[in-house]
């Protein structure tokens, strides 16, 4: 693959203007950058007072700070909440400024450094291991981690042994169910520090994943360490008091045990209970086979947090309110969102047991090329949500999003046997059936990076396995339409790397219209193609002959039941508003019950100040956030526009009809076929590099683990090895694994 030199002039004046379109205000830029350094000062302050909290001089330092707060109307409860919780929040508000700062209309593509250099978050460090791929970022992460567990242990046990002398006991039995208590209410504690993180990663809108960029199919894998970690501790918590209370002979009393002023032992005993759950049935082996028991399980998360509310109080259970709020906000509005039934415009059943959705959606909802989307279909679970990557840009039209949908399990048999009845029904001329039965989707998302990253590099290779090529078609389109349109838009060499199984695969790539989005683009882009088909040792089909894909509209016509713009991912503002807002009906409702009603009637069960503590929580989510969702509501329908989406998609399926017959071989871009044959990544990396010369060169992998691993342990072979005036690989992965 050639350099495209003679188009040098060229691209250099692209990159001035693409200068021009980004240029920002200076005081737009200098509020950003103090805005994101309070925002690493606050968050810097806050886990550096969680690190040292098994310190002596940290102990006091919160006792005074407790001391000192209170004595206002919120009591303790109000301390911890300022200790443990308000950072939290901080963070989150200044976030939701710096993001409303940066607007949403046309995203800001930073040009890279002259020279390339290697970035943290992009450099895998681990291949082969528990953790899957781990980047360097990612690694400093776990270590700091697993240096804060081994450091509180042991600073806790050094205390606990000195304690052992206030409790006055003599016999070596009773010093050891003492020790073992102790360390049993340590474990519980760091336990607690590990579940204020727990549930951040699973807020898929939160606005603070949103601030640092990470897209919910990262944050997801950081949710599953956690929940790991997280039980592994609160399950020697619980056992290491089960021995204690069974060497006392009270192992029976102490379990059934519920008391009002202290710490409840049985709505505990119900939590860990359901915790252990929880996680026996997401271990890797059980979830991949019965996903559905791993799914519906998890659901248990409800009983999990509402009777470790009751087990340890209100005050203690403040130390986790900010991550647990923020995922009960995150909840409630895709609880809103996916209520509304969209309409699915048209179906395409691809001879390789492949099903293309497009779905309508209002123009004012924004996404980038990478992005997902939650879909349940009502006529085949009610309770079913499965993640597809989006296959098309968000400047194919502005009223519809398209999906691949590759058919690998019963759900996915299952929606490709009704489409096919639905077609069968349209064919035979029954109107009468086709409104009786009809698809019925419902839709979560889209969420995904806040920034499209492959927008950044000059230099791509992308590796997909089977349907993994769904995210780089809408990448494809994304930079097709950026270069025709004269938008900001890096990316000149393109190599795109496609392992599939079976040849029939191959009509995926006839769903972009290359030609037709950028009559020229092969003046302007170097699109190289190499697929593997890895289970066929020479071409299947007779030359000049394809398989037929099928072609449906489901919808008799459009209705106006487009995905709802209420996602966390979408306006600025309004989810902003809705955070802040919900945050101060929180305080709002809390001060209120303790003004009319704990402090009047001297409540002071904590079982019972837990349990409301969870009613104050939804209660200002329910009134105050819903009242934003209202408003937000109303003001979507009264600034969307009503143009009805059919200039979208009325050519799609004539224009896949027009494609089938074409021959591969006469294809738009170049696309070297090979039978029999698996990607040797050393070699393609090698080639490219050479060729490409000193740059950066962004990896996007998409597919199985193992597909993953090999990409990213080539990457890291390659930058290792690296001599000067060569190619760094930075790998970035597009693969979501529940």
């Amino acid at each position: 693959m050639g350099k495209v030199s003679d188009q040098v002039p060229l691209l250099l004046k692209k990159e001035d203007e693409f200068d021009h379109l980004n240029k920002i205000p200076l005081w737009v830029s200098l509020t950003k950058l103090i805005l994101k350094v309070i925002m690493w000062l606050i968050f810097i302050a806050w886990a550096t007072f969680i690190f040292f909290s098994p310190t002596k001089f940290t102990e006091r330092l919160q006792e005074k700070i407790i001391l000192a707060t209170r004595e206002t109307i919120f009591g303790t409860t109000g301390s911890i909440f300022l200790i443990s919780s308000f950072p939290i929040f901080m963070i989150a508000f200044l976030a939701i400024i710096r993001l409303a700062l940066s607007g949403e209309d046309e995203p800001q593509v930073k040009k890279t450094a002259k020279a390339p250099n290697f970035r943290l978050w992009t450099f895998p460090v681990l291949v082969d291991g528990p953790f899957g791929v781990v980047t360097a970022a990612e690694m400093i992460g776990i270590i700091l981690f697993s240096v804060y567990i081994v450091w509180a242990i042991i600073m806790y046990t050094i205390q606990d042994v000195d304690l052992l002398s206030l409790f006055h006991v003599h016999s070596m039995k009773d010093k050891s169910v003492v020790l073992l208590e102790i360390t049993g209410l340590r474990f519980g504690f760091i336990g607690l520090i590990c579940l204020a993180f727990l549930f951040l990663p699973v807020a898929r809108g939160s606005v603070l994943l949103r601030a640092i960029d990470i897209p919910f199919e990262h944050a997801t894998r950081y949710h599953v360490w956690l929940g790991h970690l997280t039980m592994a501790l609160f399950t020697l918590h619980g056992l290491f008091f089960v021995i204690g209370w069974a060497m006392r002979g009270r192992l029976v009393e102490e379990l059934i045990d519920w008391k009002n002023v202290g710490v409840a032992n049985l709505p505990g005993v119900i939590s860990l209970a359901a915790g252990l759950l929880m996680w026996v049935t997401s271990l890797p082996g059980l979830r991949r086979k019965n996903f559905e028991l791993f799914f519906y399980t998890h659901q248990l998360y409800v009983v999990f947090v509402v009777f470790l509310a009751l087990h340890v109080g209100d005050f203690i259970f403040m130390t986790t309110g900010a991550g647990i709020f923020l995922f009960m906000l995150d909840r409630f509005l895709r609880f809103f969102q996916s209520r509304k039934t969209v309409d699915i415009l048209s179906t395409t059943c691809f001879p390789c047991g492949t099903v293309e959705l497009i779905i309508s959606k209002p123009a004012n909802l924004h996404y980038n090329a990478l992005g997902w989307i939650f879909l349940q279909i009502r006529e085949l679970s009610w309770l079913q949500w499965h993640p597809f990557s989006v296959s098309s840009s968000p400047l194919d039209g502005k009223h519809h999003v398209a999906i691949l949908i590759k058919v690998l399990g019963d759900w996915t048999e299952k929606l490709k046997g009704n489409i096919l009845n639905l077609s069968v029904e349209q064919s035979e001329n029954e109107p009468l059936l086709q409104h009786k039965r009809k698809i019925t989707a419902s839709v979560e998302g889209p969420y995904g990076h806040e920034s499209p990253y492959h927008l950044t590099y000059e230099n791509l290779i992308l590796v997909a396995g089977g349907i993994g090529i769904s995210p780089f078609l809408a990448i494809l389109s994304d930079i097709l339409h950026r270069i025709n349109d004269s938008k900001p838009c890096l990316p000149r060499n393109i190599l795109i790397v496609w392992a599939i199984k079976n040849s029939d695969e191959l009509l995926l790539l006839n769903t972009v219209d290359m030609q037709a989005i950028c009559p020229l683009f092969s003046d302007k882009l170097n699109l190289e193609i190499q697929t593997f088909v890895t289970r066929e040792s020479h071409p299947s089909l007779e030359e000049g002959k394809t398989p037929k894909a099928m072609h449906t509209t489901i919808s008799p016509g459009f209705k106006g039941c487009r995905m709802s713009s209420l996602v966390g991912t979408g306006n600025v503002v309004w989810s902003g508003l809705y955070l802040m807002v919900s945050t101060i009906g929180l305080v709002i409702t809390v001060a209120l019950l303790n003004i009319f009603y704990i402090i009047p009637f001297n409540v002071n069960y904590w079982w019972y100040k837990g349990l409301l503590m969870i009613g104050c929580m939804a209660a200002s989510i329910l009134i105050f956030g819903g009242l934003v969702i209202v408003l937000w509501h109303l003001w979507e329908r009264k600034t969307s526009p009503k143009e009805e989406p059919r200039e979208d998609t009325s050519n799609k399926a004539d224009f896949l009809q027009q494609n089938e017959q074409k021959n591969f071989g006469e294809a738009r871009f170049v696309n070297n076929i090979r039978y029999g044959q698996r990607p040797d990544f050393q070699e393609i990396f090698g080639s490219h590099a050479k060729s490409w010369g000193s740059v950066d060169i962004g990896v996007v992998v998409c597919g199985p683990p193992t597909l993953q691993s090999s990409v990213a342990k080539e990457c890291r072979r390659q930058n290792l090895q690296r001599r000067d005036h060569q190619a760094i690989f930075h790998f970035n992965s597009h693969s979501f694994d529940l």
